[in-house]
């Protein structure tokens, strides 16, 4: 089970956290001025480059150009490209143009709202374009698809992980008091961890002992296997 926790501003929280057991390092490349912890190309290069053996790099963007995503893949050089924009603003088109055009070595992973059962239908329209896929929360004032700290329908998720053919990433209000009902209950490929693991009252701090903690109860479930990468 793939751990991930997102969105690293330090490279030395970043290298830390793959020591304490996380698998995906996730953070914000670009400076659009949308949402918290965003980091130049510069930046997040620095943090991906730096990971040791066991760290995958997870580079989220707020854009929804296809030319500008693709720059940033190319500056940054992440292990994932996660596309947290709503849907329609990046689109089964844009989508399918990036997939066509991004590195193979890249991965791509594009972030589904998970609301009632039409969630599902939306997650088939975007699995031949996906690599992978995160299942997080949308709620309105918040931009893009996720770091709203709330929970979702749980049954919704776990329908799309038994429908879908691809990787699937739980996230949405994750945290390590809830995470074995989480994984007990979806049943997913991995889970993602942001607000929770922050910092009490921060925005772009990570705090390592919560990490400690979420990776701690995540590998004491029964449905934990570290193979199962």
């Amino acid at each position: 089970m793939i751990i991930q926790i997102y969105a690293f501003t330090k490279v030395d929280q970043a290298i830390a956290a793959v020591k304490l057991g996380v698998d995906n390092v996730g953070f914000v490349a670009g400076l659009y001025d949308m949402v918290f912890g965003e980091l130049s190309f510069e930046d997040a290069r620095e943090i991906a480059a730096s990971l040791p053996e066991g760290g995958t790099s997870t580079a989220i963007t707020m854009s929804d150009d296809v030319d500008e995503i693709l720059r940033m893949a190319d500056a940054v050089q992440p292990d994932i490209l996660h596309i947290s924009s709503e849907l329609e603003k990046v689109g089964l088109d844009k989508m399918a143009e990036i997939k066509k055009r991004l590195s193979p070595d890249i991965k791509l992973m594009k972030a589904i709202p998970v609301g009632d059962m039409n969630s599902i239908a939306v997650a088939r329209q975007y699995e031949s374009v996906s690599d992978i896929f995160l299942l997080d929360t949308s709620r309105k004032g918040f931009p893009g698809v996720g770091a709203t700290g709330f929970t979702h329908d749980w049954n919704v998720s776990q329908k799309i992980v038994e429908t879908v053919k691809i990787p699937v990433i739980l996230a949405g209000g994750l945290d390590s008091g809830n995470i074995t009902a989480a994984i007990e209950k979806v049943r997913p490929w991995g889970v993602d961890s942001n607000t929770s693991t922050n910092v009490e009252g921060s925005r772009v701090d990570k705090d390592l002992d919560r990490i400690e903690a979420f990776v701690k109860a995540i590998k004491k479930s029964p449905y934990y296997s570290p193979e199962e990468k």
